[in-house]
């Protein structure tokens, strides 16, 4: 879709598909948190451990987390852009965290519980929507949303989990924070070009966080299937891998801007 010349125009189309969708979203009513969220199809206790792979499968999150951090603490990859680094390492850092509360919150799923399972994701959807408009609108505009999309990110968990425990649970704005950035991310993709190489990488990421989100709601149907792993499980494990791709692209792109700001 380069061929929208105007900068203006496909900003205003980007713009106006967020608003609008934020709108849509403010006009529904409050909602709730499911009451049978927290059952999940596979509660096997293995060596004393209840919800045993819903738990360990968590585990990739830590191990892509921490090879991210590594990398973008040594040598500067090639694939990444240098004045976007706090995005960066929010993202791959938060992996760390979520690798934690998705272990604690699986260990006895509760609303509590899972706060700090969706506190780290907030922060990673909103520092990887800085990053996708660092690399392919301006770094500038990156950084300077990186701090209130974060913001954003944890009151919209914060604010869940107060209404839960009122009594009017509201996930709306939790909702916004998810689902928003994954909406837009494509349409930025489309609409503008990347400041680096190798976009396919990102798409493969998006394409592994939607059989994620399929996998999360099949969690019955395909521990009936199977047997073996359940569908939560195997969502733990496409997520990581997403995550993974990510770090192999900062690995393996190549600038193809001189400056990008």
């Amino acid at each position: 879709m380069y061929f929208i010349n105007s900068r203006r125009v496909r900003l205003s189309i980007l713009l106006a598909v967020a608003a609008a969708s934020a709108v849509a979203v403010a006009f529904l009513e409050p909602i709730a948190q499911p009451s049978g969220y927290h059952v999940f199809a596979d509660r096997r206790r293995i060596w004393g451990v209840p919800n045993f792979w819903d738990v360990v499968s968590s585990l990739p999150f830590l191990a892509v987390g921490l090879a991210g951090t590594i990398q973008l603490l040594g040598p500067w990859p090639r694939g990444a852009l240098l004045s976007l680094r706090p995005a960066y390492l929010f993202f791959f850092i938060s992996m760390i965290f979520a690798a934690f509360g998705s272990a604690y919150y699986h260990l006895a799923p509760t609303h509590d519980t899972l706060v700090w399972d969706r506190l780290p994701m907030a922060v990673a959807f909103m520092a990887f929507f800085a990053v996708i408009v660092g690399e392919h609108i301006s770094a500038r505009l990156g950084r300077l949303l990186l701090w209130p999309l974060l913001a954003f990110g944890l009151v919209s968990v914060a604010y869940w989990h107060v209404t839960e425990e009122a009594g009017r649970g509201d996930l709306r704005l939790y909702i916004i924070v998810q689902y928003l950035p994954m909406a837009l991310i494509p349409l930025i993709l489309l609409l503008f070009p990347s400041a680096f190489s190798h976009v396919r990488w990102i798409w493969a990421l998006l394409g592994a966080y939607g059989v994620a989100k399929l996998l999360e709601l099949a969690d019955e149907p395909v521990f009936s299937a199977l047997h073996v792993v359940s569908g939560h499980t195997l969502k733990h494990l496409v997520a990581a891998l997403g995550v993974y791709l990510f770090l192999h692209a900062l690995r393996r792109r190549h600038p193809l801007f001189l400056s990008h700001t």
